[in-house]
């Protein structure tokens, strides 16, 4: 399988393009890809290009474009993932396997119970750390879109600015099912972080519209519930079968 690289730059057919600095150390220094070696480079606006390198060195790597490939494996469902910090190693790998299960848009979310509390610098440093992961997921798992990453919010902000038409919590103590619910084309998940979301964000939540759903009768953890309800609402709605 071809290497994947994504471009922030919009790209053309039969051009010549310099790729930008994480790029080029992606293919240079994790990858040692060579001069005339063959990717596949995309922009997340729709299909993928075949490429090969044109020029490489520890200044830039430039890609030669071939023919446009119009495909798409993006999902039909559309799907908010609005995910309570939890901390280090777990909020990237929920982001990271989000991204390869087809989550269109996250949303840090600063609550209550998180243990990771983040100042307007560190939230911009994590910001970058979790663009960074979303980029390399959707270069991994063949995607030709890149999910949206919202700045840093509360739940009260967050409630109040959603527009999904079905927005879900899941809370291990409600009486629906989220394999019960009706069909639908856009979703917003909201997951809480380490012990989950405080009884007044609960109730925020539910009065911005969110309904509460269970996953079964055992409670997981955050990363593991969030990875879990996507799956499952790409099975039901989305393309996972």
């Amino acid at each position: 399988m071809l290497p994947r690289i994504f471009s922030p730059e919009a790209l053309h057919g039969a051009s010549l393009i310099v790729l930008d600095p994480v790029g080029s150390r992606h293919l240079r220094e994790a990858l040692r890809m060579r001069l005339g070696d063959p990717l596949i480079v995309f922009d997340g606006r729709g299909g993928e290009y075949a490429a090969s390198i044109a020029q490489i060195d520890r200044q830039q790597v430039s890609l030669k474009l071939g023919e446009h490939r119009d495909i798409s494996r993006e999902s039909p469902l559309f799907i908010t993932l609005a995910q309570g910090i939890s901390r280090g190693e777990r909020m990237d790998y929920t982001i990271q396997k989000a991204v390869e299960l087809g989550v269109n848009r996250i949303v840090p979310l600063a609550t209550d119970r998180s243990t990771v509390k983040l100042d307007d610098d560190r939230a911009r440093k994590r910001g970058e750390h979790w663009s960074g992961i979303m980029r390399h997921a959707a270069e991994q798992s063949g995607r030709t879109g890149l999910p949206v990453l919202e700045e840093v919010r509360t739940v009260v902000l967050h409630a109040a600015q959603e527009q999904a038409p079905l927005r879900l919590m899941l809370d291990p103590g409600a009486e629906i099912s989220l394999m019960d619910l009706p069909a639908a084309d856009a979703i917003s998940l909201a997951i809480g972080p380490e012990g989950g979301f405080s009884a007044a964000e609960r109730a925020i939540l539910v009065a911005a519209g969110y309904q509460r759903v269970r996953l079964g009768p055992r409670v997981l953890r955050t990363e593991t519930a969030a990875l879990v309800a996507i799956a499952l609402l790409q099975a039901k709605f989305g393309d996972l079968a």
